[in-house]
């Protein structure tokens, strides 16, 4: 290793020594100042600063020697009882933390040389960090910008994880990580990625087994080989018996014959031996196959600690400079999360935290005033749950002012004051999420933008997550995510639908059920099955996916509960065909978004499989109810047409109810789709004379669904209408150059807007 290499090798050990030495430093730090200040919680700090004094001086970082040792002399004061740290005391060392977090990425990799500015702050910060050892009064610390290192692990105590909940075991401390050694050619050094030491060495255990198992395969065919060839030769004892029959020397036919049967017994305890030799081979690795799939899977998961250590420090300075007082607490630490969706993670929890703390918690005296301690407590909590990780952030702030959010939807315009009180709690608390919605009448530094949560919807979006928002007046507030605990494999239930297998996640799936038919129930004229759980409605997975067959002739019902809470939906299979690991195979971008399938996968066998979009069919299924109340199975209506037709799609079934109560009663016919995707091949099968979109819709939004529309050469000019709760200029003239005809406010619910822009392309309703 060259001269360069071994400088670029340590210096990549220093940096990770800082990261997880610095995340140690931090946590003890806010320790002491919520008044842990023992010996024992004292100890750790200062062999922190000791050892990133030792790592500094082994690679030339005077600056971060000098500011690691005066922590290390300020920590042996304080253990000694010569001095004791307050509020602002924590807040100097603190920012020595911080200076050593920057030093990784202003150093310079060759030289380790620091810039001076960084050198002088250094010596400032050195300068406070001693005062404080000798007892005297500290200035104010400096702000130290940091730039977001990569995850490190902290070093905490992890609360007990709630009874029926699982997490990862505790990874063990001791990581193995590849240097970062410089190439000729290479722009940027190589990718330096932990993994569990112990976890390493397991995976090559299992590497070997599998090597040494796979070469036991080729004995066995080795032996199938002989048991060909003494085959071959049993075949040509019979030729030559048959032929000496036909010759008539019937003594050496049967010669041969009697040689050909006892050939073929050893053919036969041969080939027993070989099945038995490979049926033991392949059970053998299939287990290690699986043992070494799991270990890797797990080489690839970090303990959400990586993800959350910095979030207390952020928590107490975002409170102290808001004048609140809340407490970050963590549970689940030790839950593995993949290291592709923890990238991810940082910016969306930033988001909820900071919304916790400005929108949630409130001020001291409005707490002690309505009987709550002084303190906010915020509690983010990791698990896994159905092949998922769940993430919650629940504070016991003031929680949601549904009065006040129902105020300021109709001032901004976004809907009509009719239209908010027909809404449930759900409904309103999803105008949160939209950009640029904000309860805040003035912007500060930490809110009034519009800008956060709407971030946090998209990057669920983007894994195949989802988001769930729950407030209680007074209680507060909490959002749960779901996301999956990998991207690449996933636990599914295989069904069989019209002779087809389908593969349902089985982070969706409630659960399973086969029932007597005669335990169906009717509720308003759709059938139900009575559940632990509750009711919940049964469609048939066949006619939600438009698939031709009749339904299980048997006196059975089997059937996939997909869903949670109100939003649950039995869908009626052919056949429950067990529970199934697979690998996700996406489906080709060419294709675009298909209708209720968000991916594809192989089974064992080799036969393929759609994995089912839950909750797209969630929405198909309750369009699916909605036409078996209406009559209409969405195609089209033969005979002449009575009226104007139109199609109205929007997630909100609050809305499409308005719409189609507006337009019907202005003598329209009216049909509902529920997204982009579904109005799509609603519109494929079925005339309409103008279609009423929304844009925020999932798997297809409405500008995507007006592109396509306008790209269809049969249907030209087929009138769209976007009706949005965005009114900016700027979303208006994204619609207008989608391709539609016209962009309104859901605020023209309030007036006849709607109805008129109707008329005027469609003229009155009837043909």
């Amino acid at each position: 290793m060259s001269d360069a290499s071994d400088g670029s090798f340590m210096f990549d050990l220093f940096c990770a020594e800082v990261e997880t030495h610095a995340a140690t430093l931090t946590d003890g730090l806010l320790g002491l100042e919520r008044g842990g200040g023992s010996a024992q919680a004292i100890e750790p700090l200062m062999r922190a600063a000791h050892s990133i004094k030792g790592a500094a001086r082994i690679i030339g970082v005077d600056a971060a020697v000098k500011v690691a040792h005066a922590m290390e002399d300020c920590f042996v004061a304080v253990q000694a009882g010569r001095t004791a740290l307050g509020p602002a005391d924590v807040d100097v060392l603190l920012s020595g933390v911080d200076w050593l977090k920057k030093v990784p990425a202003a150093a310079d990799r060759a030289t380790c040389a620091l810039p001076e500015a960084d050198v002088r702050l250094a010596e400032e910060t050195t300068a406070r960090i001693r005062a404080l050892g000798t007892g005297a009064q500290s200035a104010p610390a400096p702000a130290v910008p940091v730039p977001a290192p990569p995850p490190a692990p902290a070093v905490s105590e992890v609360p007990q994880v709630p009874a029926g909940r699982t997490s990862s075991p505790p990874a063990r401390e001791e990581d193995a990580r590849a240097p970062a050694t410089a190439r000729p050619g290479a722009q940027e050094p190589q990718r330096i990625v932990r993994v569990d030491a112990a976890g390493l060495e397991r995976i090559m255990t299992l590497s070997g087994e599998l090597f040494v198992q796979a070469g036991r395969l080729e004995a066995v065919s080795a032996a199938l080989g002989r048991m060909r060839s003494a085959s071959d030769r049993m075949g040509g004892m019979l030729e030559r018996a048959f032929q000496a029959a036909e010759a008539g020397d019937v003594a050496r036919a049967v010669e041969l014959v009697l040689l050909g049967k006892q050939q073929n017994e050893r053919c036969g305890r041969g080939l027993a031996a070989s099945e038995a030799d490979f049926e033991a081979v392949r059970r053998r690795m299939l287990g290690t196959s699986e043992r070494l799939y799991h270990e890797v899977r797990s080489s690839k998961m970090r303990p959400f600690a990586d993800c959350a250590q910095g979030f207390p420090r952020m928590v107490r300075d975002i409170s102290k400079s808001v004048g609140k007082v809340v407490r970050l607490q963590l549970a689940g630490l030790n839950t593995g999360v993949d290291r592709d969706i923890m990238e991810k993670l940082e910016s969306p929890l930033t988001h909820l935290l900071r919304n916790a703390i400005d929108h949630g918690i409130e001020a001291p005296e409005r707490r002690i005033n309505a009987g709550k301690p002084m303190e906010g407590v915020i509690v983010m909590e990791a698990w896994h749950a159905a092949g998922m990780l769940v993430i919650s952030i629940a504070d016991d702030g003031a929680g949601v002012d549904f009065a006040r959010l129902k105020r300021t939807i109709v001032e901004r315009k976004l809907t009509t004051a009719e239209l908010v009180e027909r809404m449930s709690e759900a409904e309103l608390l999803d105008f949160i999420l939209l950009p640029g919605f904000s309860t805040r009448d003035a912007v500060t530094e930490l809110s009034g933008r519009g800008v956060g949560l709407d971030i946090v919807q998209n990057m669920l979006q983007e894994v195949g997550g989802t988001l769930r928002m729950e407030s209680k007046p007074g209680r507060g507030t909490s959002f749960t995510l779901r996301l999956p605990l990998t991207l690449s494999v996933m636990k599914a239930v295989i069904a069989e639908i019209s002779g087809q297998p389908y593969a349902f996640p089985l982070s969706r799936t409630s659960r399973c059920l086969r029932v007597p038919r005669d335990q169906v129930v009717l509720e308003d004229g759709l059938p139900c099955l009575e559940t632990e759980e509750g009711r919940v409605r049964l469609v048939r997975a066949a006619e939600v996916l438009e698939l031709p067959g009749p339904g299980a002739a048997d006196g059975a019902v089997s059937a996939v509960v997909i869903g949670d809470g109100a939003g649950r939906c039995a869908l009626e299979v052919d056949r429950l065909l067990g529970e199934r690991r697979i690998a996700v195979r996406p489906l080709d971008s060419r294709l675009g978004k298909v209708q209720d399938v968000s991916a594809a996968a192989v089974l064992d066998d080799g036969t393929p499989v759609l994995i089912l979009d839950a909750e797209d069919l969630l929405r198909s299924a309750e369009l699916a109810g909605t036409r078996d109340r209406t009559g209409d199975d969405g195609a089209g209506r033969a005979g002449p047409r009575a009226a104007r037709r139109v199609l109205v799609v929007d997630d909100s079934p609050t809305v499409r109810e308005v719409e189609r109560q507006i337009l019907e009663k202005a003598g329209y016919e009216v049909d509902m789709s529920i997204n982009g995707m579904d109005a799509w091949n609603a519109i494929q099968s079925a005339h309409y004379d103008a279609v009423i979109s929304d844009i925020d819709m999932p798997r297809m939004n409405g500008l995507e669904l007006v592109r396509r529309i306008r790209g269809d050469q049969r249907r030209p000019r087929l009138p769209v209408v976007i009706v949005s709760y965005k009114d900016s200029p700027g979303d208006r003239e994204r619609g207008l150059e989608a391709g539609a005809d016209l962009y309104l406010s859901k605020s023209s619910f309030q007036d006849d807007t709607l109805l008129r822009a109707v008329q005027e392309f469609l003229g009155q309703a009837a043909a």
